[in-house]
């Protein structure tokens, strides 16, 4: 899945990227080399993650080739353009405009060639009825008038939307076949484990992901990860007849299930708490405490503003707002309050490694990151307002 990819190549960069992928062919001695085809194809293309943040949960597209229509092209919902109207404001709101669009395949699979993901095609045993209401669903939704719609990072993503196209062509059988059947990991789960590599990623979306993402979700709606519909369709019988890896890259594969990884954030926390004290020989201590309070408070509000501002239905009911307590402003900017500081951080901070403890949210990252910090400022107040 791209959460945010834009692609769109001109003539030279697309004749570049057809030397590229055959000169790729050639060198690496590919696992398979398409010859030209007998009627229709349809394959469902996966991509694996890639190196960049937007690249972490993998994409994936459906491979039409089809001589009688002239078709030799990758369908996918992964496109967006930055120079579309307030598109940094729909994206904070919540109402980001994703596209479908149609590409050549050997322009598409040089693309993930180069960037060093796998590319894995799995050619589907449809009947001819379903191929062609396949097919013309697919040319439709490429048209202007069709191909913009909302995006949403877990249910109407670009693997969602190659999945609700699949399920169309089979008369719903996807769909029922793993509706009721249980995911055996949450959204947070394949958030936690596809951005773990990223310090600053993992622990962003940490902080204002809320509790709806911890919720028990269906095989169907797992499948908002394309590797997980890679494994959906080539586990139900009679679906696939062959099953190929066109690339396969030196990458190292993402992990299988969410890493335990709070004590980074708890090491980071208390070497930041060990540099503001040296940093006190120079600098004044309720200085750094009132400059914490302050970040932690804005970042409070911000939180909140997700919630209750926007369209982002997976940033509400974020219990991170007790770590980042607008309410910590107070600290910041009124020093008769120094005096209830240590208690007050210490009585959120006792809710904060409740909820950590407890089922419901799962906030260890965020508290082991920060709360740390907050207890070491609220106590310097305190002890500031003693004297």
């Amino acid at each position: 899945m791209s959460w945010i990819r834009r692609y769109r190549p001109g003539r030279g960069d697309r004749s570049l990227a057809v030397i590229l992928v055959l000169l790729l062919f050639s060198l690496e001695a590919p696992a398979f080399e398409p010859e030209p085809p007998v009627g229709t194809e349809v394959w469902l293309v996966t991509y694996g993650p890639g190196e960049v943040y937007w690249q972490r949960f993998g994409h994936n597209a459906i491979w039409v080739r089809d001589s009688r229509l002239g078709l030799d092209h990758t369908f996918n919902y992964g496109f967006f353009d930055f120079e579309q109207e307030n598109f940094f404001l729909r994206f904070l709101m919540g109402r980001m405009l994703y596209f479908s669009a149609a590409q050549e395949a050997a322009v598409e699979f040089a693309q993930y060639t180069a960037e060093n993901r796998y590319i894995r095609a799995q050619r589907l045993e449809l009947e001819a009825p379903q191929q062609e209401m396949l097919i013309r669903r697919l040319l439709e939704d490429i048209q202007p008038e069709n191909r913009d719609y909302l995006y949403d990072y877990y249910r109407n993503n670009c693997s969602t939307r190659v999945r609700d196209a699949l399920d169309r062509a089979v008369d719903g059988v996807l769909k029922k076949s793993s509706d009721s059947a249980m995911a055996p990991q949450t959204w947070r789960d394949h958030t936690r484990r596809l951005t773990a590599g990223d310090f600053w990623l993992y622990l962003g979306l940490e902080s204002v992901l809320g509790v709806y993402v911890d919720r028990p979700i269906s095989l169907w709606d797992e499948m908002f990860i394309p590797g997980v519909l890679a494994e959906v369709v080539g586990n139900s019988q009679g679906w696939v007849s062959e099953d190929r890896m066109l690339f396969d890259p030196t990458r190292e594969a993402a992990p299988g299930e969410a890493l335990t990884v709070w004590p980074r954030y708890l090491l980071a926390s208390l070497v930041v708490l060990a540099l503001a004290w040296l940093s006190g020989r120079w600098l004044p201590l309720t200085a750094l405490a009132r400059t914490w309070f302050t970040l932690s408070g804005l970042a409070g509000l911000l939180v909140l503003f997700f919630w209750f501002g926007t369209d982002h239905l997976v940033a509400g009911l974020n219990m991170n707002v007790l770590v980042f307590n607008p309410a910590w402003l107070v600290f910041a900017f009124w020093k008769r309050s120094w005096r209830l500081a240590l208690p007050v951080v210490a009585v959120v901070s006792s809710a904060s490694l409740a909820i950590a403890l407890l089922p419901g949210q799962y906030t260890a990252d965020v508290v082991a990151a920060f709360l740390p910090i907050s207890l070491a400022a609220a106590w310097v107040l305190h002890r500031s307002a003693k004297r």
